[in-house]
């Protein structure tokens, strides 16, 4: 069966999306990505890349198609806008032709925001006469309202007439979050809608981490944040509370990634003074099991609102797979995964005691009882979120499209 997969981002840039690919190659697909330059997260193409230019590249076994787009630089709001339409008109115009005489059976769109993205996927299946598959991992138009992003309600209400036309030209949308099923159900017409959550990562695969690790933490009780830094991370309320956890000089903050809000990050540490907030960088995903590996718990932050809510951050399935107990600042779905699988603490999102509170209560918590939720977390991921198992799933979700008849592999 052929897959062609359309998502913005592709390898080299870091995203959940690459490694789904190479999963869905094992599980007997032969898959295609039809992609843009890659410019995430600092804005600027990567070396060896041209913003304007048609290419292919082979990667992993697979082709990858690239289309010109504009670099989204700083990250401005104009410069942004730029981006993402410049990868939509690319990929309707030039994704045709470079995928000129290839068959596709299958056109899988990772629906990161923007959602917009998917009227490329739309267009593919005309041409290709194939059928379309969604993955929603967004709520739009909610998310642009609840972000500030957009405020106009005519607007808003356009982007939501633009989500139900892509929704409802679908053949299935995914959705990574149980909370995704209603609003997004609520727009789908006659589109069927399934679960399939976003899964971790394929260097967890590895129960013990090979070689010594990219960074070593130093002793103490180690609170481990990864990923990036942005603004619904809610950083302030993490750095909140590691202002009220300076008495503690045990238990040290280590917050690794990039993103946004970096420089504000690391502006605010030195301004407060924190000494027990250590920001080392940011590391590629293999490197980043034997992080985890030494910490002595694992954060998860979010804002409060209701997508936010609605949203199981990728990094907590990362977490569960890397087997240490977590701390979860979050609100709904996140939360509920985390104390389903026995995992950890949660507490409110946006609430820096509550915060500090719960990085103390695990502190106090006896070792065997940390290494028993770590435990409870890592087999909920392999129960739930193991790449291969997910990937399997989906190739079927695929053959059924194709074949109502035909799928016959099983787990």
């Amino acid at each position: 069966m052929n897959v062609l997969i359309i998502s913005q981002h592709y390898w080299p840039e870091t995203f959940r999306i690459n490694e789904v690919a190479e999963s869905l190659q094992r599980a007997g697909c032969r898959v295609r990505v039809l992609t843009g330059q890659p410019n995430y997260p600092d804005g600027v193409a990567f070396p060896g890349y041209r913003p304007w230019k048609v290419c292919t590249e082979e990667h992993g076994g697979y082709t990858i198609h690239r289309v010109p787009l504009v670099p989204r630089g700083r990250g401005t709001a104009l410069r942004l806008v730029a981006n993402y339409l410049s990868f939509l008109a690319s990929a309707c115009v030039l994704g045709p032709w470079s995928l000129r005489g290839r068959d596709v059976d299958v056109i899988f769109v990772y629906g990161t925001s923007p959602i917009l993205q998917a009227i490329a996927g739309v267009v593919l299946k005309v041409i290709k006469r194939a059928r379309l598959v969604t993955w929603v991992q967004d709520l739009w138009p909610q998310s642009l309202e609840v972000t500030g992003f957009v405020r106009n309600r005519r607007l808003l209400g356009a982007v939501a007439t633009v989500v139900r036309w892509i929704y409802r030209r679908s053949d299935l949308l995914l959705v990574q979050s149980h909370a995704f099923m209603p609003p997004v159900k609520a727009m789908a017409g006659r589109t069927p809608v399934a679960y399939h959550p976003n899964p971790g990562e394929l260097a967890f695969g590895v129960r013990v981490p090979q070689g010594p690790p990219a960074l070593t933490l130093e002793p103490g009780f180690n609170v481990v944040f990864a990923g990036n830094f942005g603004t619904v991370q809610a950083l302030d309320t993490v750095v909140r509370a590691a202002e009220l956890l300076k008495s503690h000089p045990d238990i040290r903050l280590v917050l690794i990634g990039s993103g946004g809000r970096g420089d504000w990050l690391k502006s605010e540490v030195a301004r407060l003074g924190l000494q027990n907030v250590v920001l080392p960088g940011r590391f590629p995903p293999d490197a980043m099991p034997g992080i985890l590996a030494q910490a002595s718990a694992l954060l998860v932050s979010l804002t409060r609102g209701e997508i936010m809510s609605q949203t199981v951050p990728s990094k907590v399935q990362a977490y569960l797979a890397a087997g240490r107990p977590i701390v979860a600042s979050l609100d709904g779905e996140g939360a509920r995964v985390v104390r389903e699988a026995g995992a950890g603490v949660t507490c409110p999102a946006e609430d820096a005691q509550a915060l500090a509170d719960g990085i103390l209560k695990l502190r106090d918590t006896s070792v065997d009882e940390r290494l028993r939720m770590g435990q409870a977390g890592r087999r909920y991921y392999e129960q739930h979120f193991d790449p291969e198992l997910l990937a399997r799933r989906l190739a079927r979700s695929f053959q059924d499209l194709v074949s109502p008849q035909g799928a016959t592999q099983t787990d």
